[in-house]
């Protein structure tokens, strides 16, 4: 219930005051959960010292700072999702690449869109909704209904369907037979039933579901992050799909795309490592 009410003052306070203003308020709550989070923010530095080696601990411990600023922006942004409109999309957010999405989609098989929790991967299935695209987001269902439905009626306001990640299954494959977006999370496995890739160099566990769905339906997997630029502005970047041609042996060919899905994501996370928001040690 707390946390219901803090997202619903949170919402009040951001559809009200200037975004500015909600920005500047959000980066001073930021510094004080960075003050009074020893454990968190050791255990960001542990996971940059994979995705950046080399880098010393006092650059990492700044990019750490910049994480619980980013991501408090994000939640800002999210916050605000009852203000996105057409006029909004065109003014902030740059879309690099669309032409990937149309083409894959031309295919008639649907689009698997992979993402991660990058930049603003929330807005990314919000503006795919606003320019008209036909966008379902599989997503993870919290402890509390109240939260639960009001994350569903954030990502509803601009034309997304959500499919909860227990229900995923058939109804993900009814959307790609429809020739539809999917769109999935690919950095974190909340099933327990992902696979074993290499991530940044060491053994973790990745969401096999973006190979699956490609392998059983032929849909193509096209790569999408929203990474944050300056102010209000974004770029939702579509990086060109990713090919695989299937070996025959289906769980191998699982692991195998799975791994050229963790490439992809492991390239735009090095590029943004400040735009990264895992607040958990990753790997084990």
């Amino acid at each position: 219930m707390l946390f219901f009410l803090l997202y619903k003052i949170g919402t009040l306070l951001a559809l009200t005051i200037p975004v500015k203003a909600c920005y500047c308020l959000a980066s001073f709550f930021a510094d004080i959960k960075y003050l009074v989070s020893p454990r968190e923010k050791q255990q960001i530095v542990e996971n940059l010292r994979l995705v950046l080696p080399g880098q010393d601990r006092k650059t990492l411990k700044g990019h750490v700072r910049k994480i619980f600023k980013n991501f408090s922006i994000y939640l800002v942004d999210f916050l605000r999702f009852g203000k996105l409109n057409l006029e909004y999309v065109k003014k902030y957010v740059g879309v690099v690449n669309r032409n990937y999405i149309d083409e894959s989609l031309k295919k008639g098989k649907g689009v698997v869109i992979l993402s991660a929790h990058l930049g603003n991967w929330e807005l990314g299935g919000a503006v795919l909704g606003i320019l008209g695209y036909p966008i379902n987001v599989v997503a993870l269902d919290h402890t509390n209904k109240l939260v639960t439905n009001f994350f569903v009626n954030q990502r509803r306001a601009n034309n997304e369907r959500v499919i909860p990640i227990g229900m995923a299954l058939k109804r993900c494959f009814v959307a790609l037979k429809n020739n539809e977006l999917l769109a999935i999370v690919g950095d974190k496995d909340f099933t327990n039933n992902g696979v074993v890739v290499k991530f940044f160099g060491k053994k973790t566990i990745l969401p096999k579901g973006p190979a699956v769905f490609s392998l059983r339906t032929g849909a193509t997997i096209v790569p999408a992050f929203v990474i944050r630029d300056e102010g209000q502005k974004c770029r939702l970047i579509f990086d060109k799909p990713i090919e695989y041609s299937p070996g025959g042996n289906f769980e191998e060919d699982v692991v195998k795309l799975t791994e050229c899905c963790s490439r992809v994501m492991e390239n735009y996370i090095r590029k943004f490592p400040t735009q990264w928001y895992c607040f958990r040690r990753f790997w084990e």
